[in-house]
């Protein structure tokens, strides 16, 4: 993983220079294109973090989930999803707000890594993430696709929650699939299983909101 840059103030930056410690709260942020790492998993001293991973810009950014907003624009909508019964996940209108899994200019590359996850640490050497949550007006899935057929990873459609196991040390993309405009707000939780223990470290719910535009 690329190394984040951590913003500080003006008051932060002094602080720092006189060897006090601050911790000030970040601004909110909208992103609206551009690569982010949706779910950036950390491990450290026992304890697994989420953050979100800012890289629209020229350096990346660490992020708290609560103080982003990702945004979803009109360019996003699709208004030919296949009726087909594997495609019933993104909703029974044929139309679909998705943030693709291959970088398109002018929307948001949204994926999720656990580079910073050491190898060995967990059983199976992975974490698995659950969607436990989501309030919105219409389903939230992540799926992939190759040629032409999907692979649901989640959807809110069919019941919550759901669990993806992710190894370590990855860096993925996938598609983000809204069924309507709105406000959705997903709740994600990381867990692992120590190797050397066999106990469970949690990151603890972590919400994520996503504005999606039809104008």
């Amino acid at each position: 993983m690329r190394t984040p840059l951590r913003i500080l103030g003006p008051i932060a930056a002094a602080a720092a220079l006189l060897g006090l410690v601050a911790s000030p709260a970040q601004a909110a942020t909208t992103l609206t294109s551009g690569h982010v790492d949706v779910v950036d998993v950390d491990y450290a001293n026992g304890a697994l973090k989420v953050n979100v991973l800012d890289g629209t810009g020229s350096t990346d950014v660490e992020r708290s989930p609560g103080d982003v907003t990702f945004r979803v624009p009109l360019a996003a909508k699709h208004t030919n999803v296949p009726s087909t019964p594997a495609w019933s996940f993104l909703g029974t209108g044929g139309t679909a707000w998705i943030l693709p899994q291959t970088q398109a200019s002018g929307l948001l590359w949204a994926g999720w890594n656990t580079t910073e996850v050491p190898a060995g640490v967990f059983q199976n050497n992975r974490v698995s993430f659950q969607l436990t949550n989501v309030t919105g007006p219409a389903g939230f899935s992540i799926y992939t696709a190759s040629g032409g057929t999907p692979t649901v990873l989640f959807d809110s459609g069919n019941g919550l929650p759901d669990t993806l196991n992710v190894n370590a040390g990855v860096h993925t993309h996938a598609n983000w699939g809204f069924d309507a405009p709105g406000t959705y707000t997903v709740t994600f939780n990381v867990s692992g299983v120590l190797a050397s223990t066999g106990a469970t470290v949690s990151s603890g719910a972590q919400q994520f909101t996503f504005q999606v535009l039809n104008s």
